[in-house]
């Protein structure tokens, strides 16, 4: 967070709209709105409050569900009318039990269009994975408490390790059991994780471009 809230823009209502994302996977888990007050015990707690417009009331995520987020990042858009709130969920968004809110596919010519998590699935992946070895980087100089990530880089490369071998056992039997969205939740734990092994060792994402590269030249030429 590198705004003051003098700086924020709320507009109708007093209110500014904020964009809650995964600090992960940069998944869209939800749309919802802040007034002056929430914004403050949302960095003073480090945990997600929003205005609730049908209840007319502050509401903090999880006080009843348990399904809290760990407030990450706090970005402000260029025209401080609008903010990304970075979280690391504890639980399921939506108050349906499913991962996100953003999940109802629009039917259109008997045709289902793309889902939220679909849509994020197409962005750039080199572009996805480049922010969050900046935001492991970030975790590991910082270190703020309760965060997974700083657990691990307190535990040191054997415990960071060890992690990455779960992960890829999990990995394994998932693919076995022919479960395909397992595979892809654990395919996602082992990047993560392997990213936390890079920045704990010093390479960089721009060292593996470079090898990959250097492989696919050498493949050509054969």
């Amino acid at each position: 967070m590198n705004f003051r809230i003098e700086d924020v823009k709320f507009l109708d209502q007093g209110l500014i709209p904020a964009v809650v994302q995964d600090a992960r996977t940069l998944e869209v888990l939800t749309l919802a709105y802040m007034n002056e007050e929430s914004l403050k015990r949302t960095i003073q707690t480090q945990q997600t409050w929003f205005w609730s417009r049908s209840r007319k009331e502050l509401w903090h995520k999880g006080e009843t569900s348990g399904n809290t987020q760990r407030v990450v990042e706090l970005i402000l858009d260029c025209d401080r009318d609008a903010i990304v709130v970075l979280v690391e969920p504890s639980g399921p968004a939506c108050h349906t039990g499913k991962q996100t809110c953003f999940h109802n596919a629009l039917e259109s010519e008997g045709r289902s269009q793309l889902s939220q998590p679909e849509v994020w699935a197409m962005a750039d992946l080199g572009g996805l994975l480049d922010q969050l070895y900046a935001l492991i980087q970030k975790r590991d100089r910082e270190r703020p408490k309760g965060s997974y990530t700083t657990y691990l880089f307190d535990q040191g490369l054997d415990k960071i390790l060890k992690k990455l071998g779960e992960e890829s056992a999990e990995t394994i039997i998932a693919a076995k059991n022919n479960d395909n969205k397992g595979l892809i939740a654990e395919v996602s734990d082992l990047i993560y994780h392997l990213l936390v092994l890079l920045v704990e060792r010093g390479v960089s994402l721009d060292e593996i471009r470079l090898e990959l590269v250097q492989r696919r030249a050498a493949v050509k030429s054969e």
